[in-house]
């Protein structure tokens, strides 16, 4: 039996646990006190050796840090290659796509995290048949989306965890489901690697994608892609740039020479610094374990969800955590102005945020004390009961 992830173990590595109650890692999570220690490295090779760091790390960053990565998910080596964020990378995936055919279709939900349906639909000039699946106002009925994968399905870019209600959709059926009519899989994974297992050699799954921005506390600009390593050179993107080539320093012109292993997914110059100090956050979660995080997690959020309906509030999140990922979103009333509420937490102290047609988002990490959660509802049941929150709805944003 995997031992109980204890916060306090892990609270003094995340500076800003010491100012304020951190609930919002679902969009940011909390910067490890090691992220200095690689900005400052970074620095300092840059400051020391010039335009020698490009053979000292910079240049092989991608994939060294993809490597890194690769452990959270049980990734072989070398089938992760870093890129700057999710829209690059779907991007990259598409242009290998051929939607000339009769197989053409792109299927997904519509609770997919909207930066991911602009990609695609932005393909249908090129042949693309968009199919959304909806149906559902908290989950995404999954035999609704395996009925709409079929022969003519080319690709399946999937959240495996939806942004807005934190539904855990069932990946290893949908999976299967393409793999029966050889249909591809793009499994996003931003809103549930460091919280929701994964294991992408168990799954079968073909590619996966995401960031390091929430759940892996490695800061923006350090976006992921696995492919799996019998599809890696069967797909040639038209997305592609030098660090792609097969041989980039014979700066050869005319046509993309494609690197035979993982590298053919890259494209320009890496961001370096933002893929380094990533890796602060990648070290702390392989160090405490998904397994844990991820048990943690679900005590945390029925916790808080019995609490929450206890004081009369509804949860617009899956009720089964077995179908949930590591957020709780809290309803409110028509005439109660979420970005209000989450302005009115933050002058308390307390770090959440609102989206609109869900609610507010609440979501502990392997750092958050259970007496966290319980402040939380105190204060936004004195917030409805007061109507306090009208005070800051003037000043009221979200982010």
């Amino acid at each position: 039996m995997t031992d109980a992830l204890r916060p306090d173990d892990w609270r003094d590595r995340f500076p800003i646990l010491e100012r304020c109650t951190y609930l919002v890692t679902h969009s940011l999570g909390a910067m490890p006190r090691g992220g200095y220690e690689k900005l400052g490295g970074f620095a300092d090779q840059w400051a020391e050796r010039g335009v020698r760091a490009w053979a000292e790390g910079w240049w092989s960053a991608p994939v060294d840090v993809g490597n890194l990565v690769g452990r959270i998910m049980n990734a072989p080596e070398n089938t992760v290659a870093m890129h700057q964020n999710v829209s690059v990378i779907q991007s990259v995936v598409a242009s290998a796509l051929d939607f000339s055919g009769r197989r053409n279709k792109v299927v997904y939900s519509d609770q997919n995290f909207p930066t991911n349906m602009y990609v695609w639909e932005g393909l249908r000039p090129s042949g693309a048949r968009i199919v959304e699946v909806g149906g559902g106002s908290v989950d995404v009925p999954t035999e609704r989306m395996l009925e709409a994968i079929d022969e003519e399905t080319l690709i399946v870019p999937l959240s495996h965890v939806c942004f807005k209600t934190s539904y855990l959709q069932d990946a290893a059926a949908i999976c299967a489901r393409a793999r029966e009519v050889g249909a591809l899989v793009l499994l996003d994974t931003y809103q549930s690697l460091g919280t929701v297992p994964l294991d992408v050699t168990a799954l079968g799954v073909d590619m996966v994608c995401g960031g390091s921005v929430k759940w892996l506390c490695g800061g923006p600009g350090a976006g992921y892609l696995y492919v799996r390593p019998d599809l890696i050179e069967r797909l040639e993107p038209r997305v592609t740039g030098w660090m792609a080539h097969a041989d980039p320093f014979v700066f050869e012109t005319g046509p993309q020479r494609y690197a035979t292993g993982i590298e053919r997914f890259l494209h320009g110059s890496p961001a370096v610094a933002s893929l380094l100090q990533a890796t602060a956050g990648y070290e702390v979660i392989l160090e405490a374990g998904v397994e844990r995080i991820r048990a943690h997690s679900v005590s945390l959020t029925e916790g808080l969800r019995a609490r929450m309906l206890e004081r009369g509030f509804e949860v617009n999140s899956v009720a089964d955590p077995e179908r949930r990922g590591g957020t709780l979103t809290i309803g409110l009333h028509e005439d109660e102005d979420g970005t209000a509420f989450v302005a009115a937490l933050a002058e308390r102290g307390m770090l959440v945020d609102h989206r609109p047609g869900a609610g507010i988002r609440v979501s502990p990490h392997f750092y958050t004390r259970a007496e966290e959660l319980d402040e939380f509802a105190a204060h936004l049941s004195e917030l409805r009961e007061s109507g306090a929150w009208r005070d800051a709805a003037a000043g009221a944003g979200s982010y």
